[in-house]
């Protein structure tokens, strides 16, 4: 974080807390003991309908936006790598059943659905690496990073959610917990997002906000007084003379009878 400005920390931050607050009011997650419970639940119209657009949508990105704005916008991949990386993570799940079953004695290599999720798989996290480097290779790392994070962590929560229905038995404060946390993610990746051309650092602070290198309030600032009509009467070789005198501790005859001087002349 040492490349953010005081705008893209506090945008990290707020991110952070954010998705630990959505992770602390998700619900629990519905166990699936065998690969054909897992076929029902990938059978299901409400994922079928999630898959297909997560797919048309990613298409769309990679064909029509990430050609003429992929270099601009740091979302455009991140969001392809989010979005595939929601499928992704439902072909893990759907792998580890059936290893788990094979481990236990099932013949589960003759099973179609096993060798379709490991070909997802395959195909989703090379997507995944491919997009994630173009965009640390065009971005700054600190600001990929969260931004990532955050979508990645929403969209294996949606599909997840649609996948296992687990939003049917939340209670009212975890629904209210979970969109408080999602506004929060919003809130801290306008602020990553919108204000990392700004050049403005802790330094750029009021001094009544930011201590000195002794601890003062005001960071030890001099006190420099205003022109008073007597020292804006004067030339500007004069005043400058006085205030060298005055800064001095020192008295000059000659500074005084200039001004005794200017007095008698005006």
């Amino acid at each position: 974080m040492s490349g953010l400005n005081v705008h893209g920390k506090m945008g990290c931050l707020l991110c952070i807390l954010g998705s630990t607050v959505m992770v602390i009011h998700a619900p629990q997650e519905e166990e699936v003991a065998s690969l054909t419970a897992m076929a029902e639940k990938l059978q299901d119209p409400g994922f079928i309908a999630f898959a297909v657009s997560v797919v048309a949508s990613s298409l769309i990105l990679i064909f029509l936006v990430a050609p003429r704005y992929g270099q601009k916008n740091v979302l455009v991949y991140i969001l392809i790598c989010s979005v595939i990386g929601s499928l992704s993570v439902s072909c893990v799940k759907g792998l580890g059943i059936g290893i788990k079953e094979l481990f236990a004695g099932t013949a589960v290599l003759k099973e179609p659905l096993f060798w379709c999720l490991l070909i997802c798989l395959v195909i989703c996290v090379s997507i995944q690496i491919s997009y994630l480097n173009k965009a640390l290779d065009i971005f700054n790392t600190s600001i990929v990073t969260p931004i990532y994070y955050v979508f990645f962590t929403t969209s294996v929560m949606a599909c997840s959610a649609i996948l296992f229905k687990e939003w049917l038995s939340m209670s009212t404060d975890g629904v209210v917990g979970t969109v408080s946390g999602f506004l929060t993610i919003i809130l801290g990746i306008f602020l990553l997002h919108a204000f990392k051309d700004l050049t403005f650092s802790w330094d750029s602070l009021p001094l009544y906000l930011r201590k000195g290198p002794q601890g003062s309030l005001w960071g030890q600032q001099p006190y420099v007084a205003l022109p008073s009509q007597e020292s804006q009467a004067e030339g500007p070789g004069e005043a400058k003379l006085a205030r060298e005198g005055s800064s001095k501790g020192s008295y000059s005859p000659e500074g005084s009878m200039r001004r005794n001087n200017s007095f008698v002349t005006t």
